[in-house]
């Protein structure tokens, strides 16, 4: 029988998300049913939900950064049972033949993975307008291979954008071997640049942070940051010229990014995390000259997100979060189009009886 579902839902690019009621599928024999306690907020929300991207289909319920309660399990179901702590990331099904995901690499699919919210819902035709919907919800049903552990030491609150904002950073760290003797550089100290300072200098890095202003440095430092820079100050970028082993952009704005390539040492690499609908001039001779590579990264595989939780957990490591009520969703996307929010709104769903 489906499950009765209440939600925020984004119903036309310029309007205002409201509440929105729809069914969840009934737990299939290999599903696991949450009760969603929260849900982070998480800049690309913003994009789709204004249809910044082009494509997006209404009604959409965003949210992909979903920490909550096992309530029922199917009959093939034998990672989870009832009461357990678990999240949910950016997707929950991919097409697992092919290569990446052979490789565990399922957010590479091929054919293209099947997103937490805005994807053609292969298990629930009829169900959600026959696609999926996110975790600005009461509930979820989502297969077992795409569900992961939340251990015990980390708050559900502060540990579900690690969903998204962890997993987005702590991939390009392991991609690019970061560790004790690194100098890794992160733009921009938001949601995720936040999570890249703190998972970089747990992992034994010398780390800088680029802001366009000095208002966060006392947040950085505390975070882990060795050094500070304001990429405004001509003299400063250039003494820090060809230091960084690896450059993390998370800027999700149009800005400019041609100087930054300056400061990456011989064979470094800036990966651009940041979601921008405009290109970003780049001139070829600061890369030729140095073999230094612009690369860009995505989130990361169900297995290298368990490891990216359990790492967290190991160091003490979660997000800085403000919590909100589902009805101050439309306040909060207010300000984070102005960059006002420190680091992550998460939504708490007990709070939904007052909204909806």
């Amino acid at each position: 029988m489906p499950i009765a579902t209440r939600a925020f839902a984004a119903t036309a690019a310029d309007a205002p998300l409201s509440p929105y009621r729809f069914d969840r599928r009934d737990p299939g024999p290999d599903d696991v049913a949450i009760e969603i306690k929260f849900c982070g907020v998480c800049h690309s929300d913003l994009h789709v939900a204004k249809n910044d991207l082009g494509g997006t289909r209404y009604p959409i319920v965003p949210g992909h950064e979903i920490a909550g309660v096992v309530t029922a399990v199917g009959s093939n179901v034998t990672r989870f049972r009832e009461g357990d702590r678990v999240g949910v990331g950016c997707m929950v099904d991919s097409c697992r033949t092919c290569p990446a995901c052979l490789e565990g690499e399922e957010q590479y699919c091929v054919p293209g993975m099947i997103q937490t919210y805005g994807s053609p819902d292969p298990k629930g035709a009829g169900v959600g307008q026959g696609m999926t919907q996110g975790g600005y919800s009461d509930r979820i049903t989502v297969d077992q291979d795409y569900v992961l552990r939340i251990p015990d030491s980390l708050p559900l609150d502060a540990a579900a954008p690690l969903l998204c904002a962890g997993i987005t950073t702590w991939s390009p760290l392991k991609q690019w071997g970061i560790g004790p003797g690194s100098k890794v550089a992160v733009v921009g100290l938001g949601g995720l640049g936040h999570m890249a300072v703190k998972l970089a200098n747990a992992l034994g890095a010398e780390v800088t942070v680029l802001s366009t202003s000095d208002r966060k440095r006392a947040d950085a430092e505390r975070m882990g940051a060795k050094h500070f820079l304001i990429n405004s100050d001509k003299a400063a970028m250039k003494a820090a010229g060809e230091t960084f082993d690896l450059i993390i952009n998370t800027v999700s704005a149009t800005h400019e990014i041609a100087s930054h390539v300056n400061l990456l040492a011989r064979d470094g690499t800036m990966v651009m995390l940041g979601l921008t609908t405009e290109g970003l001039p780049v001139y070829a001779m600061p890369l030729l000259w140095r073999r230094r590579r612009i690369a860009g990264s995505l989130i990361g595989g169900i297995r290298e997100t368990q490891e990216m939780l359990d790492f967290c957990a190991e160091h003490g490591l979660a997000c800085d979060i403000e919590v909100i009520a589902p009805d101050q969703i439309n306040e909060a996307y207010a300000r984070m189009e102005r960059s006002d929010v420190r680091y992550r709104f998460v939504i708490d769903m007990s709070r939904f009886d007052k909204a909806a």
